[in-house]
Formats: structure tokens, sequence, C-alpha cells
């Protein structure tokens, strides 16, 4: 998608009504359906995370920019994700968190991000987080500085390719639950992307399909 025309669906994002929970079911594997109606929140204490899904202009093209893991111990070790990380007594509001960690992990300032949206936090069951997503713009071409430690590779995602249904597929993955289970996901390039990167970009992508569907280019 040329940069220009993702420009005219800035304007009318404020107005769209997040589809939520039944968007991030979307890329939800079954099982894992269960564990969550099992789950009750007035009793567990999840740690916070806030994370940026960043649109940019490449070539003037819209990309989003994703991030390959470093291996670690943990549950997380490897997998996509966006930029972003755990809420430190520092911050402000979450959405300060994802500024911030968004400057530590891929080196981009955020004097040079605006936020466009907060979408629908959701938890993350293995590691006890509650994260809460924001969709956020630079309106100038960027160069990444990712951070060794925390980041071995970064994907620079065409917004026409995120949007296209022809990426979305049914893999076999080992989990924290499972060792072998069929899950839904995005096929990018040679990466998998699955739980909770795939539910967030699920809600991401209903919501920009919505503002499509009401306007012309």
């Amino acid at each position: 998608m040329d940069f220009q025309d993702f420009l005219q669906i800035v304007p009318h994002l404020d107005a769209v009504i997040l589809p939520g929970e039944a968007a991030h079911n979307i890329m939800v594997p079954i099982e894992r359906l269960e564990i969550f109606k099992k789950i009750d929140f007035e009793q567990i204490t999840p740690k916070n995370a806030g994370v940026m899904m960043l649109v940019y202009p490449k070539k003037g093209e819209t990309h989003l920019v994703l991030i390959v893991r470093n291996s670690y111990k943990g549950v997380h070790s490897s997998q996509i994700a966006f930029p972003g990380g755990k809420y430190e007594k520092e911050d402000v509001n979450f959405m300060h968190t994802a500024l911030r960690e968004t400057c530590e992990e891929i080196g981009i300032h955020q004097d040079k991000i605006e936020v466009l949206k907060a979408f629908t936090n959701l938890y993350i069951v293995p590691s006890n987080f509650m994260v809460y997503p924001f969709l956020g713009i630079c309106r100038d071409e960027i160069a990444f500085n990712p951070d060794p430690i925390e980041v071995a590779g970064i994907i620079e995602l065409p917004l026409n390719t995120f949007l296209s249904d022809s990426i979305v597929i049914n893999a076999e993955m080992t989990t924290s639950y499972s060792n072998s289970i069929v899950v839904p996901a995005f096929k990018i390039d040679d990466h998998i992307v699955w739980g909770a990167t795939a539910m967030m970009l699920s809600e991401l992508k209903i919501v920009l399909n919505s503002v499509l569907d009401k306007i012309s280019f």
C-alpha cells in the first residue's frame, strides 16, 4: 500500500470500535481457549507490558515492523514479536512503556512516533503478562538500530502482504502446553507468527480492513 494512501486511513481510526476478544480468538488454538475460560483474573496478579505496532514508509510503501527475539531461557525465546517490553515503575503509563521499549529494542526514538490508537489488551498465560498494544506511525523513513542483546532480527512486513489472506495458515507447533498442536498463524517469509503476536495482528488487520471498506482512494 502506498504510504500516502495509508495516511488517508489515519483520520478514520479513532471512530473504529475495536473487535477485541472476537479478533483475538480467530488466532487462538481451541486448547488455549479452554485454558482462558478457566482463568479467574481476580485470583492472579499479572505483570504488565506495552508493545508498539509501528507503521512507517519504506520506498513509498507502507510497512509494519516485527522483531525476532534472541534465544534465551524463557517462554518467548526466538519468537516473532512487536517491539515492546515490561512496564517499569518510572513509566508514566503503558503507552510510555511501549515507546521506551521500542527505542531500546530497535532504536526508534519516541519523538519520531505518533501514537494513533490503543488496542485491546490481552493476557499471555505462559509468562503471566498482560500486554497493552498501541498502533503508532512514523511519517518519515526510518533506520533501525536493533539492540543485539534482545533482538536477533528485524522483519519489515509490507502492509499489502499483511492484509492478504494468503499468509494466514494452520501450523503444527510445540507450545508451552502441548508438544504438538495445530495453531492458526501468519506465515511471513520463513517465519511462523502465532500466539499473542498473531492475536494482536488479527485485531489490527480487522481494524484496517474495516476502514478500507469504508473509504476509496
